[in-house]
Formats: C-alpha cells, sequence, structure tokens
C-alpha cells in the first residue's frame, strides 16, 4: 500500500455502459470528454481514481453518466476535461459541468418526450424517470472541478487520491429506463443504394432505410444498433457552399462544419488526447502528401483510375483505433470529377452528414486544384460513400423515429421524373402494346417492347434495365394495366391520362 492509496477502497459498479468505462477504486469520477480515456488512465492507479470515460453527447450521454453516478454514491469528486475549451467537442462537458453549477427545469426533449433540460446554453438532456431530488442530491454530494488539459485533469486527481476517505453521499439509487424497440420490416441484408440531389436529403432516406429493414445486432459497446451491410449513398447536386435546410434538422451546423472541414484538408497539428485526423492520415502520416499525389496523378493523367488515398495503415490491427474512413477514389469521367469513400463503420445519424461534407468540400479542393494547376475546367461530379457497416445507435432511435415522422414524406413526394435508366413511352399499334425506351437526354430510341400481356412487358423491361427506379417500375406497371385494357375494351389509350 503506497502512502496516498486510502484505507477504505470501494469497486465502481457501473449500471450501464460499462464496457465504454475504466473502472478503479478511489472516490473520483474522471470526464474527459472527447479525449481518449486511456491517455488520462495510463497515468493514474486504479486507487486513485473511481471511474474514466468519455462523454460525446450532452443530449444522449448525461443521463447514463447521472445514473451511473447515483448507483455509486461513494463517488465524491469530479473532474471534467475540456470543459473550458469552446469548440464543438467541449459540448458535452460544458453541458455536465452546467448541470452541477445551475441545475435543471422540466422540459421537452427534441423527440418530444417529457424530460429534465440542464440550465446551459449547449442543450442536455435528463431521463424525467430520474427524481428531481436524486438529482439535486448528486448536485450538492460531489464536488466539481473542470480541467483544461489532461495535466491538469492528472493533478486533481492525485490531489483527491491524497485526501483522507469520505463516507458515501448515500445509498446506491437505480431508477426505471424506457427503452424504444423499433419494428423492423423485411429486407435485403447486403447490398443497398440510395441516393438524393443534397446530403440532407439522402440522410433522411438512409435513415429511413436503416430504420425501416435494418438488422438490430449488439454493439459490443453495451448497447444495439440497428444496421445495413454494405450501404453506398449518391448525393448527385450538393452546392458548393453546402444546403443546410430551414429549419436545420442536420446533427451538424455550419460552425461544427468548418472546423470538421479542415480537420479533412489540413495536416492538423497534435491535438491533446486524439490519436490522429484524417487530415493528418492525408497529408503525413505514411511519409506523402497524398491529397497533393491525386492533384498531380489527375493533370498528369486526367482518365486515370488509380487516383486512391488510403488511410488505413496495416499497423491499426494491432494498435486498435483505427479510422471508420479507409480509401478515397477520385474519378474523371466525361468531363465530370467524382469523389468515392470507403468507410468500414459507419454512424449514419450522428456521422455521416459531416462525413460526407467533408467528403464534398475534399473534392471540391480536388477540383479547384486542378483547375488553378492546368486547362482542365471539369464540373462536380456525384460524392458516393460505401458504408460496410451502415448504422444507428440504440441511443438515437427514438430521434431517428422523429426525423423520419418530420421530414420523410415531404422529400420523397417531391416530384422527380428522372430515372438514368430512361423514358417509356407506351402506344397501342398493331393489336399490341408497344413500349419504345428513350435516353433520358436526347430522347433516342435505345430499345422495343411489345406483347399483350401488361406483368410480362414489365417484367421484361425491368430485367432488361435493373437500375430502373422502382417508383419508375410501379408508374410502368399502372400504364400497361391501362394499355391492357384499352387493348381489351377497344378505347383509346393515351399515355398519362
Amino acid at each position: 500500500m503506497t502512502a496516498t492509496e486510502p484505507v477504505t477502497q470501494f469497486q465502481y459498479k457501473p449500471q450501464y455502459k460499462p464496457n465504454q468505462l475504466i473502472c478503479g477504486m478511489g472516490q473520483t469520477a474522471v470526464v474527459t470528454g472527447w479525449s481518449v480515456k486511456s491517455a488520462v488512465a495510463k497515468q493514474l492507479h486504479p486507487h486513485e481514481y473511481a471511474v474514466i470515460g468519455q462523454l460525446y453527447s450532452p443530449t444522449r450521454g448525461i443521463s447514463f453518466l447521472i445514473r451511473n453516478l447515483l448507483a455509486n454514491p461513494h463517488v465524491r469528486f469530479l473532474v471534467i476535461l475540456n470543459a473550458t475549451k469552446e469548440d464543438r467537442n467541449a459540448g458535452g462537458s460544458e453541458c455536465l459541468l452546467d448541470f452541477f453549477r445551475n441545475g435543471f427545469v422540466g422540459g421537452v426533449s427534441d423527440t418530444g418526450r417529457d424530460c429534465w433540460v440542464v440550465k446551459s446554453k449547449i442543450t442536455g438532456y435528463i431521463d424525467i424517470e430520474i427524481p428531481a431530488s436524486a438529482l439535486e442530491k448528486l448536485r450538492q454530494s460531489i464536488e466539481v472541478q473542470s480541467a483544461t488539459s489532461i495535466a491538469d485533469a492528472i493533478s486533481l486527481v492525485k490531489s483527491y487520491a491524497q485526501r483522507a476517505t469520505v463516507e458515501p453521499w448515500g445509498n446506491p439509487l437505480q431508477f426505471p429506463l424506457s427503452e424504444v424497440i423499433p419494428n423492423v420490416l423485411p429486407g435485403t441484408r447486403y447490398g443497398h443504394r440510395i441516393e438524393g440531389k443534397t446530403i440532407a436529403e439522402t440522410w433522411v432516406k438512409i435513415i429511413h432505410r436503416i430504420k425501416t429493414t435494418g438488422t438490430i445486432r449488439p454493439t459490443g459497446y453495451d448497447g444495439q444498433w440497428q444496421e445495413l451491410i454494405d450501404l453506398m449513398a449518391v448525393v448527385t447536386d450538393e452546392p458548393k457552399g453546402f444546403y443546410f435546410p430551414d429549419p436545420n434538422y442536420l446533427p451538424i451546423d455550419r460552425n461544427f462544419l468548418e472546423e470538421y472541414i479542415s480537420q479533412i484538408l489540413d495536416d492538423s497539428p497534435y491535438r491533446e488526447g486524439v490519436k490522429y485526423t484524417y487530415g493528418q492520415r492525408l497529408r503525413s502520416w505514411f511519409g506523402r502528401d497524398q491529397i497533393q499525389q491525386t492533384i498531380q496523378k489527375l493533370i498528369g493523367e486526367i482518365d486515370a483510375a488509380s487516383a486512391v488515398m488510403s488511410l488505413w495503415d496495416v499497423k491499426d490491427h494491432e494498435q486498435g483505433g483505427s479510422p471508420c474512413l479507409n480509401h478515397i477514389w477520385v474519378r474523371v469521367v466525361e468531363n465530370e470529377l467524382s469523389l468515392t469513400a470507403t468507410l468500414r463503420s459507419n454512424d449514419m445519424f450522428a456521422a455521416w452528414p459531416a462525413n460526407a461534407m467533408g467528403l464534398r468540400a475534399l473534392q471540391q479542393h480536388i477540383r479547384d486544384e486542378i483547375q488553378a494547376r492546368s486547362d482542365y475546367n471539369l464540373k462536380m461530379g456525384p460524392l458516393i460513400t460505401i458504408s460496410q457497416s451502415a448504422h444507428i445507435y440504440d441511443d438515437t432511435w427514438e430521434n431517428a423515429d422523429s426525423l423520419i415522422q418530420q421530414q420523410y414524406s415531404a422529400i420523397c413526394q417531391a416530384k422527380n421524373y428522372y430515372d438514368p435508366a430512361g423514358n417509356f413511352l407506351i402506344e397501342i399499334a398493331e393489336n399490341k402494346i408497344v413500349v419504345n425506351q428513350t435516353t433520358p437526354g436526347s430522347g433516342e430510341i435505345v430499345a422495343c417492347y411489345s406483347g399483350k400481356d401488361p406483368l410480362k412487358l414489365v417484367r421484361e423491361i425491368c430485367s432488361a434495365s435493373p437500375a430502373i427506379r422502382p417508383d419508375h417500375s410501379g408508374y410502368l406497371g399502372m400504364e400497361l394495366q391501362k394499355a391492357a385494357d384499352s387493348l381489351r375494351t377497344g378505347k383509346q389509350y393515351i399515355q398519362d391520362r
């Protein structure tokens, strides 16, 4: 036993998310915000801390954190890292600090559920099932300090460990927890394609697809996610300045986006508690600036299919913490520059919109640099992301349902008659139904189908053009049935009438 080790030790016993926490036997809890919790733990002894954990979201994470503290009343000290930093990573920490400083009031969450709302400029929710009296008791019983660096946090924890052991402030408390259980419909497990004009529109369609047919699986992080495997998202027309709907239903804002884009485009300097950024992996991690290599590659060979950037390091297998974004391909086809990115694991609710906008900014940067350094004047083509595991964590299922209810119908009801498979002109000729397929642009006839059986015809068309839009094939089925009825009754058939 060391001189600073307390006589009485308590084992921290988390009721929620235990695999996401580093537990010890002291009386001090440490919240590291977005900083890697192991960066703090490796400099402490287990008897010096009760628990060390990260806090990503004030709307979803604070309630679990408070529940665990209520279940472990021997925790008498709380150190909150990054609570004073004015950046997006400090949001959860700042909100938690405000809970202890300012308290809370009754309110409603962004999904319409009754809850406690932290008195803070950062929105934070606490489950209404936890009585106000228990929350007030917790606020009065724990001494809270903010830390501006890992070194500061270590110093505070060690100073608390030198104090005499304090008796628990009460008995362990546990309260009911409401759960959201998805209603899953049958669907394809592997290989999905979703297309939209903007990132915002595409995101809503992605969330709807996952919530409708995604398989529910355990995450390995004390929870569940709903998942589609190998999801390809295609964004065709995202504007240069990015589209933020009004009111904005995306999980990011322009201030956050500006910082996030810099983490992709720039060789970001070392940030305490962060292993790397995507920008580091692209600019210097392998001793090469892969973004510059890609630009030069395409200037020298505009039709090259080998303009590839890799963020995967073979050492990631051993060291852990491998990047979710793995590879990026840039292609120029018919004077149009497209970017395709593969992600091994993708949080589609909280992360994909930022991922997509950051990648679109990289795509725009490469296109602009090629124009500035050469005679090429390329158009911006589509952005494509391929997510091997496209998932939504269980703590956002309720938010996802709310998003779908508010936005999905309006997006899908917007009329869009364009189909890359072309147009289909239907008429009655020589006592048969005749269908001419034309190109979507010039209107050139590329195929002709004829017969009297509408079901056989629609199957033949869909077999010959497997990429036809589902709503387009449904439209063809209805029109072909109308044509067949006209053929049988002798009435005139005019398409779309």
